[in-house]
């Protein structure tokens, strides 16, 4: 697949924007290993392999383990996940699905329970950000660093 464009050196200042936002989301207090769940959540659903591979990354060095990466698509059905994780996760799940879920009072409930509603709009943004990212990389075709080492070869 051929990158369409570097929306890095066409749209800088947009890029800026985002970047200021993922600042903030780095910043606001969740925990970094949640933030990476949740983004390779999200990247899993969107299919966005670029992002799969910044973010399983960014896992491991919050000291996730290979083992809970591997069967985060299944985590509905693990036992590996905490309570607050699993909220997180199906938070995830219906914002990055909105046009199908709607973003249900129950999943909503559950995240509430977990989540202080500073910490639960953080984690909305965070969701947000990543959803924005999987679309931008998908959509200018973003090669996965693996492409790039396959075509400087």
């Amino acid at each position: 697949m051929t990158q369409r464009m570097n929306p890095f050196t066409v749209a800088p200042e947009g890029i800026a924007a985002l970047a200021g936002v993922e600042k903030y989301v780095a910043s606001c207090g969740l925990d970094h290993k949640l933030l990476a769940l949740v983004k390779m959540r999200a990247s899993q659903i969107n299919g966005c392999t670029y992002c799969l591979h910044m973010h399983s990354e960014e896992a491991r060095k919050t000291g996730e383990s290979d083992e809970r990466l591997f069967v985060l698509p299944g985590w509905l059905e693990s036992n590996l996940y905490t309570p607050r994780e699993r909220a997180a996760l199906a938070w995830t799940e219906s914002l990055t699905d909105i046009a199908t879920t709607h973003a249900p009072d129950d999943v909503y409930n559950e995240a509430r329970r977990q989540f202080s509603e500073k910490e639960l709009a953080d984690l909305s943004i965070a969701i947000v950000m990543i959803n924005a990212w999987n679309r931008l990389s998908i959509g200018v075709r973003a090669a996965h660093p693996a492409e790039q080492k396959k075509k400087a070869a």
